[in-house]
């Protein structure tokens, strides 16, 4: 996927049942207002990966890619992927690939990519 853009991921902290947790999200702003897309990893053990990626960092690269996939009948159809990336202060890369939380965070993600 070709894009000019380059987008950070942040991640804030929030309490869940006196345990620290965080959200992780792209902002930007589109049409003059302030778009907020929230990203998850592809499974629930990411997080873990996600808290190794981010490390002391509240910040990080957000990796776009493509994926294709045939069917059946020989059909080729190419999707987006998204990947979290940080690089330590020893040069070492680590990477987590996310996804939109939900439908209208994918829509916001695609807007802010434009």
């Amino acid at each position: 996927m070709a894009n000019e853009k380059k987008l950070t991921v942040e991640r804030e902290a929030f309490d869940l049942n006196g345990k620290t947790c965080y959200s992780y999200f792209v902002r930007g702003t589109v049409r003059g207002r302030e778009v907020k897309a929230q990203l998850i990893p592809q499974d629930n053990g990411g997080y873990v990966i996600l808290d190794i990626v981010f490390d002391k960092s509240d910040t990080a690269e957000l990796v776009i890619g493509t994926i294709s996939i045939t069917n059946d009948k020989g059909k080729t159809e190419t999707f987006p992927s998204y990947t979290v990336k940080n690089i330590d202060d020893s040069g070492e890369v680590f990477e987590c690939p996310v996804k939109a939380a939900r439908k209208s965070d994918k829509t916001k993600l695609a807007m802010l990519l434009r």
